[in-house]
């Protein structure tokens, strides 16, 4: 299972990913609400930890603006030192699947995490992005524009799934090299490149284009006006 924890107490986010990693998961972290609501757009996590204390946006927000923006349902355990049943139900209002109480033992961790990715609705789980007329169909790795198939290579793939999952956002060059090349970082030129064939399968044969530049930043992709 891959998670994503987003805590920014580096003890508690620590045991948690030693613990999980040992059990075979494989673990990503953030220690603030932006940087996690930013991972969890852009990366294709089965479950994740979410903290309510943390600095930039709070745990409800994150929650609530993942719910808002994912293009799938991602399980969500909110986990915090916050006992009151207040807070329990406005964090099920938000969007959180379950609610773990500080302390905790990290085995519950790890067994709620299984039970909520397991009742997840799979109608909730779609596999397919839109935006606009762009079609991308996450299964059969099929792209179509306006009825029209294009054929990508695979990290031409990878790099439209990054941009359509986190769109209209700007995604920076590091979060897309990061999500499709992980720690082998190619050259300085290949996401340019890559770019490049994109424009030129997805928007030059159209009248509209869709991938926008944000010079010094990164990309994004939109539907045309």
């Amino acid at each position: 299972m891959r998670i994503l924890i987003i805590e920014d107490n580096p003890d508690i986010a620590a045991n948690l990913g030693d613990y999980l990693e040992d059990r075979k998961h494989i673990v990503d972290f953030a220690a603030d609400g932006k940087t996690g609501l930013q991972l969890a757009l852009s990366h294709d996590f089965e479950a994740i930890v979410l903290d309510l204390f943390l600095p930039g946006m709070d745990g409800f927000e994150v929650c609530e603006q993942i719910r808002a923006q994912a293009s799938r349902h991602i399980p969500i355990l909110m986990l915090t030192a916050r006992d009151q049943l207040e807070d329990k139900l406005e964090g099920f209002r938000r969007g959180a699947d379950d609610y773990l109480v500080k302390p905790f033992e990290l085995q519950e961790v790890e067994a709620r995490l299984e039970v909520i990715t397991r009742r997840v609705d799979p109608s909730l789980q779609t596999r397919k992005l839109q935006i606009g007329e762009l079609h991308y169909d996450l299964d059969t790795m099929m792209v179509n524009r306006a009825g029209v198939n294009i054929d990508l290579n695979p990290i031409g793939l990878k790099i439209l799934r990054c941009l359509m999952r986190a769109s209209p956002r700007v995604v920076t060059r590091a979060e897309i090299e990061a999500d499709v090349w992980g720690d082998e970082l190619p050259d300085s030129d290949s996401l340019r490149v890559h770019i490049h064939g994109l424009r030129s399968t997805i928007d030059k044969p159209f009248d509209k284009p869709m991938i926008q530049t944000r010079h010094g930043i990164g990309y994004r992709i939109i539907a045309p006006d």
